[in-house]
């Protein structure tokens, strides 16, 4: 195959063409559902192999098969009408969702992914040029498949210059880290809650498959444990051929939707999962209501917060969570306070990982940690009673990270060489220049500030307009949040009075 990044800047150039595609976010909103079909349609090749009963849940001309492989093939204002008339409209609203268990599960996937798909392009001709370049690869050829990979992280890291749409991807180095650490196992129900273009849960098959998979029979169960939601149409297409990609043929259980639309009291246990892995959006606002889903003194409107609470409900007891959060979440006060106090009362939060600066770049540049924590029982010697801080240097020679040199698994050797074990309560952990303890005490008398420097380094001024700004804002944020609590209280007071 000729070079990934060439395959995917000819594409673009070709779009680049066509009138009807704006900006970056929509070509690469063009090319997901058009891999998403040939990837699909690849795969059914492959099953049908496999089953002699197989039957797709795509009418024959809808197939990818039948009207985009042939180079010859409809084109121009034919094959724009076909989009516009048949194929759209089929995959939307019209799929046989009612077949045999899995081919009706998978058309149910189907039409979750297309629900809000869109043919941006205005040239058939232009278009017929595209799909005939995808139609160079075959996901069935074991190099073409780990070659779209490279496909995959370029689609990504062309995300992140497509304005805010970078928010969906953090770091290979970090999911892989993350997911080294909390160690997945086969039978652990996994979930990412707002878990993006699917990087948690790719890399926890990953993991499950090297470490825990050895039978068809693992295979289900690996597929079945496998859980994430997205709320935004683009990134929940791309999660969706992550994971057929990924060998989880039907990946009903990624649903399009916003997880903390659903009242908080309204998770239950049979909703509790062992391993939470995520990255939620921070930095972000929810819509006017939604945190009247929660309990009131975990009402804000500050995205990560909320789940942050979601969070520690989700969790099983012994339940295993790492998530990524901003310093803001380190230092805030107010809901902040009650929501850490909470989370250092119901889980142990044994490490906090502070990532150097850049590791986001370029869509951000807020510092960012990764907290680390086990549900408990609710009684005492299941909650926090010291946290360990390790301060992720920077690699020698380097001083910040970007798009051609960013952050590798491999730095993160040290950490794990340091790590221990949980169930000896991490007593093999050792204080060095990156790592320091904090007992439980001392973090209530900072009122839950996490926000400790690395006591082994002298302390450094922040200059930094962009995270100086950052907190500012956070600080606003928490006195808004707080002058609404209060009016609040008082609107009650008043209303019980004239009653």
């Amino acid at each position: 195959m000729s070079n990934i990044s060439g395959i995917i800047k000819s594409i673009q150039d070709i779009m680049r063409k066509d009138v009807g595609v704006d900006g970056d976010a929509q070509r690469i909103s063009q090319l997901v559902w058009l891999f998403f079909l040939k990837i699909y349609d690849d795969r059914e090749a492959e099953q049908e192999l496999l089953d002699d009963d197989f039957q797709s849940p795509l009418p024959e001309e809808l197939r990818w098969r039948n009207w985009a492989v042939n180079r010859e093939g409809i084109t121009g204002d034919i094959l724009l009408d076909f989009i516009r008339t048949q194929l759209f409209p089929t995959l939307q609203t019209n799929l046989n969702v009612h077949l045999r268990s899995n081919e009706g599960a998978q058309a149910r996937v189907i039409t979750m992914v297309f629900e809000d798909a869109i043919n941006f392009m205005k040239s058939g001709t232009l278009l017929r040029q595209v799909i005939n370049k995808i139609n160079e690869i075959n996901f069935n050829n074991t190099n073409d498949r780990h070659t779209f990979g490279g496909i995959y992280e370029q689609i990504l890291k062309d995300l992140q210059s497509a304005g805010n749409s970078g928010e969906f991807y953090t770091p290979r180095a970090v999911t892989r880290f993350i997911v080294n650490r909390v160690d997945p196992k086969l039978e652990d129900k996994v979930l990412d809650p707002a878990c993006g273009t699917g990087g948690f849960l790719s890399c926890a098959i990953d993991h499950k498959r090297e470490h825990y998979v050895s039978s068809p029979s693992d295979e289900q169960t690996l597929a079945e444990s496998i859980n994430g939601v997205e709320k935004k149409s683009m990134p929940h297409m791309l999660c969706i051929t992550n994971m057929i990609l990924h060998g989880i043929d039907t990946p009903q259980q990624i649903r399009h939707d916003n997880t903390l639309e659903r009242p908080y009291k309204d998770y239950t246990e049979k909703d509790r999962v062992n391993v939470i892995l995520t990255n939620p959006p921070f930095g972000g606002m929810e819509e006017d209501g939604i945190e009247n889903n929660f309990p009131a003194k975990f009402r804000t409107r500050e995205t990560a917060d909320l789940f942050m609470a979601l969070i520690i409900r989700l969790l099983k007891k012994d339940g295993r969570a790492a998530v990524v959060l901003p310093d803001g979440f380190l230092f805030g006060e107010g809901m902040k306070t009650r929501l850490k106090e909470a989370l250092t009362t119901e889980c142990n939060l044994h490490t906090i990982v502070r990532l150097p600066k850049g590791v986001f770049n370029p869509y951000t540049g807020i510092n960012t940690n990764i907290l680390f924590f086990t549900k408990g029982d609710g009684t005492p010697d299941t909650a926090t009673k010291n946290i360990w801080f390790y301060e992720h240097p920077y690699p020698e020679g380097v001083k910040s990270y970007n798009k051609s040199k960013p952050m590798t698994f491999e730095e993160f050797q040290p950490e794990i060489d340091w790590w221990g074990d949980e169930a000896d309560g991490f007593s093999r952990r050792e204080t060095t220049e990156q790592a320091w303890q904090v007992s439980i005490e001392e973090i209530q008398k900072r009122n839950y500030n996490l926000d400790i420097k690395n006591p082994h380094i002298g302390e450094v001024i922040n200059h930094d307009p962009e995270q100086l700004l950052a907190e500012y804002n956070q600080q606003q944020g928490d006195i808004q949040a707080l002058r609404t609590q209060l009016k609040d209280i008082l609107s009650a007071a008043l209303a019980d009075n004239g009653q």
